[in-house]
Order: structure tokens, then sequence, then C-alpha cells
């Protein structure tokens, strides 16, 4: 090769890896610029997130049934002390009614000279006066072992009043004290859920919530996919219309734990309301709605059925038709309608069964 050419070579050389170091840096630089920050160590994805929130917001929902069974209980109890209370003072009114008789007797008697009715007798010269007498001896007698007797059990009934109060008012605080660990309980879970949906920005509180409509969409799809739907029926009762009416009502207003309106309901509250205004009353807790209403298959599933969801009956929805349910969902949220299926079904009960 001549020197003209090895000049060129070198030349050509040059540029060439001049043009390919420009080019790495330029590639380099774009790719820097189009990467996504790598997230930090340990760092939760949003998903992540979600599910933690969710189970938070999970267990003040059981909480919350556990506050308003001990609410609705502490009700009871006070109204039972309040009647036994009225049971006392008419056993007193009563007591002092059969002293009052047992001390007309005693001044009759003193009255006659203090002698006994059959001394009396005795002493009577006249045969009718003392056939008259004996009768009146032994209605005397009778109704002195009634009088001695109703004062007995009226005393007695007295005691056991006092036995009842005492056991009611133990429940009683028993209850506030249950009253008050479940709201401890439902505050600390909603606190620590706003906390860390209170860290994600506006973006990422928006992406929340899509991923929450998303993983309601799937369960939801999953459960229409069974054909579920063409098993049930649709025909409500009046009672379940009205009900039904009530509970579509109140979409838009927000959830609030403990709450049975008119401005904020929880999620029993608003079923337990809903069907206080088609006039019929129900347990005030999903828990007990599960335990003392008829359960009915989801194939005969009806609106104006509710709908327990998920193993320990912490949530409750109420079913309007076509695969969907009004319900108050959470603390944040506001009364509305979603899939029937968008949660773990547990059981499907009738108030007016």
């Amino acid at each position: 090769m001549g020197t003209v050419e090895r000049r060129r070579w070198r030349g050509s050389s040059a540029l060439t890896l001049l043009c390919a170091t420009a080019l790495l840096a330029v590639s380099g630089m774009t790719g820097a610029a189009q990467a996504a920050p790598l997230p930090e160590p340990g760092a939760k994805s949003l998903e992540q997130v979600r599910k933690e929130i969710d189970e938070l917001y999970h267990q003040a929902g059981t909480a919350t049934d556990a506050y308003n069974l001990a609410d609705s209980e502490t009700k009871a109890q006070s109204a039972k002390i309040v009647e036994i209370a009225k049971q006392v003072v008419a056993g007193q009114d009563r007591i002092t009614a059969l002293k009052n008789r047992a001390g007309a007797a005693a001044r009759a008697q003193y009255r006659s000279g203090g002698m006994p009715a059959g001394a009396q007798l005795a002493l009577s010269g006249s045969p009718s006066q003392f056939l008259d007498g004996a009768d009146r001896i032994r209605q005397g007698e009778k109704a002195t072992a009634d009088l001695l007797s109703e004062m007995n059990r009226t005393q007695g009934d007295l005691q056991q009043y006092a036995k009842d109060a005492s056991a009611q008012w133990e429940k009683l605080e028993a209850n506030r004290v249950k009253q008050e660990t479940s709201k401890k309980q439902i505050e600390e879970k909603i606190k620590a859920a706003e906390s860390l949906e209170s860290k994600l920005e506006a973006e990422e509180k928006a992406r929340l919530i899509q991923l929450e409509q998303d993983a309601q969409y799937k369960a939801q799809t999953s459960w229409l996919s069974t054909g579920v739907l063409k098993e049930i029926n649709s025909s409500a009762s009046e009672s379940g219309k009205k009900a039904v009416r009530f509970a579509t009502g109140q979409i838009g207003k927000p959830y609030k734990w403990g709450a049975e309106g008119p401005d904020s309901f929880d999620c029993s509250g608003l079923t337990s309301q809903a069907w206080l205004a088609a006039g019929k009353g129900i347990p005030r807790t999903s828990q007990e709605q599960l335990r003392l209403l008829p359960k009915v298959a989801i194939k005969d599933m009806r609106p104006g059925d509710l709908i327990i969801y998920f193993d320990d009956a912490s949530h409750v929805g109420m079913y309007v038709g076509d695969g969907a349910i009004v319900h108050a969902p959470r603390p944040g949220r506001n009364i509305t309608l979603t899939g029937a299926g968008s949660m773990p079904i547990k059981a499907v009960v009738r108030p007016d069964a």
C-alpha cells in the first residue's frame, strides 16, 4: 500500500471511529432519556399498595361489624334495664298496697276489741250468726293467706329484678368495652390506610382507583362467565322493590362506619335501613343478617335480597338485578352500584322470605 493510500485508509478509519463514537454517545443519551427510573430497592408496586389498603379497610369493616353488634346489644340491654326499673317500681307499689291491706285488717281487728274472730263466734248465741260468722272467718283466713302469698311472691319478683338488673349492667359494661376496643381498631386501620394513600401522587391515586375498578371488573366478569344470570329469578316482591328504591336513592352519599343515615351509611346500615323503609326490621350487622335471616340459593336470588361477602361476613350489599348490587363500599368511597360478583360471595339472605 502506498503512502497516499495509507493516509486515506487512516483518515477513513478515524472518521469511521469518530462517527461510531458519536453514534454510541447519542444512543446512550437517548436511551438514558427514554428509560424509566429504576424503583428503589424494597419499594412496593401500586398493585401491592392497593391490596394492602384493601386489606386494611377489610379489617376495619370487620371491626365495624363488631362495633355495630356491641352497639346494638348495648341499646337492647339499656332498654331491658329501663323495663326492669319499671317492673321494680310497679313491684314496690304493689308491696305498698299489700301492706296497706294488711294494716287495714289489723286496724279492723283492733276496733273489734282485739278479740280473735273465732272467739267472738264462739260467744255468739245465734245459730244463724254463728254460721255467717264461720263463713266470714273462712273467707278472712283465705284472704289473709292470699295476701301473705302475694306479698312473698312480689318480694321474690323484686329480688329477681335486682339480679336481672345486675346481670344486664354487667353485659352493658362488657359491650361498652367491646365498642371501645372495636372503635380503636377501626380508627387505627382507617388511619393506616389513609396514610398509605396520602403518600401517593395525584396520578398514582387515579391509577389506584383504576386498579380497584379493574379488580372488581375482573371478579365480576369471572362470576358472570359461570352463566349465573341465566338462573337468577329477577322478580322482586313488593317489599323488595321498596327496599331497592330506598337503597338506590342513597347513591352518592358517603360511607361512614357506624352510620345509619340519613346523610351517610356503612354497609349494613344501608341494608338495614332500606328494609326498615320497606316495613321490615332486620338485624343491624352483616354477620347477624347472615345468622338470622333465611338463606336462598344464588339461582333463586331476586332484587332486594342481601348478598353477604367474605368468609367473616364483614360486608353486605343489596342485589338490584342484572348482576349488580348497591352498597356502601368503605371509608373514602360513596354508595354506588357495582357487580354482585366483584367480591367473594359467602351467602344470600332474604329479609321477606
